[in-house]
């Protein structure tokens, strides 16, 4: 594991919290939980069928198995749902419905405080995970708006925070304009110092290095940038930035000599999904980097997404992650 990973399991240890799987038909599910049992890393509580899942040849001994169409809890938890979600219109035999779905029933256990997180994702689409999510746990106070990072370990770099970065938002907001990405860069810069415990310099990325280009494109960065300043103004923040103004120090001292941020980011805010998305995943495949996530950031309580193409180690970290920040929710 990176030195990274190790610090986050080592953090999640020192006070277990209790995550929902709800995918216990997933494979990489199952042995993802087995691993973060043996190594004491969280309380786990997975959704399925128990036969199903006895039948895996994983050791789950230690794990909770709920199936949510035949637990003694789902009349109560359908209650919750309705009394929550009844303003919008749900009746409760839709409520007792909802239930049947194990992303719903893995959000009210996180709602009631059975879980402290959830991490789901490997079968499932972003939309349907955090769906029921925002339904039913809502913002966290003080949070603009809920946007999703990744978490980039690059093997023998020195870039960044010894080659560990946050990439964001590469899983939620397609479009953000200029209010929505300065929240996403400021809410990033929290969340890169709680988990990697370093001091963040954020950069927001464009394809123009203050004022290289004019158009519509960098000048939403440029607003966005002063937007941010003004929610954080203690933040070391700059935009717009090349990605190579913003990481290399040689080609930031050139492109933005004055920039406290050029040459040393480690918190990069991409304009859009798209850039967001692809630049995740070069680094990834490419640079053969750790990717941690997408991690959300702004709900009231931790709930994570999974890319579809996950493995069992970035289920065993992403689970791992979630923990802290359930640590972190106090």
């Amino acid at each position: 594991m990176s030195a990274f990973l190790n610090s986050i399991v080592a953090r999640a240890k020192s006070s277990k919290k209790t995550i929902v799987l709800p995918e216990g038909d997933d494979p990489r599910t199952l042995e993802a939980a087995e691993r973060i049992l043996a190594d004491g890393i969280a309380d786990i509580i997975v959704l399925g069928d128990p036969d199903e899942i006895a039948k895996s040849g994983h050791d789950l001994a230690s794990a909770r198995i709920i199936d949510p169409k035949t637990s003694p809890e789902r009349e109560r938890l359908a209650e919750r749902l309705f009394e929550i979600r009844k303003h919008k219109g749900m009746t409760p035999e839709q409520a007792l419905e909802k239930l049947d779905d194990v992303l719903y029933y893995g959000v009210m256990l996180v709602k009631e405080g059975v879980a402290d997180g959830m991490v789901a994702g490997a079968c499932h689409a972003t939309g349907d995970v955090l769906r029921p999510s925002l339904q039913i746990l809502k913002t966290a106070p003080g949070a603009a708006l809920v946007s999703a990072f990744f978490v980039m370990v690059v093997p023998d770099c020195d870039l960044g925070a010894n080659g560990t970065f946050v990439f964001s938002d590469c899983g939620l907001e397609v479009q953000p304009d200029a209010t929505r990405l300065a929240n996403i860069a400021v809410s990033s810069a929290a969340s890169f110092k709680s988990l990697v415990g370093e001091e963040p310099a954020v950069a927001l990325l464009s394809h123009s290095s203050h004022g290289s280009a004019r158009n519509d494109d960098a000048a939403k960065v440029v607003e966005a940038t002063a937007i941010a300043k003004e929610l954080a103004p203690e933040l070391a923040l700059d935009g717009e930035l090349q990605l190579d103004a913003a990481i290399i120090p040689e080609i930031g001292a050139s492109k933005a000599p004055d920039s406290s941020v050029a040459g040393h980011a480690n918190v990069l805010v991409f304009p859009d999904l798209d850039a967001g998305n692809i630049g995740y995943k070069l680094v990834q495949r490419l640079a053969k980097a750790e990717a941690y996530g997408p991690i959300t950031q702004g709900i009231a309580a931790p709930v994570n997404d999974l890319s579809r193409g996950c493995t069992a180690d970035d289920i065993y970290g992403v689970v791992a992650i979630t923990c802290v920040q359930a640590q972190n929710n106090g």
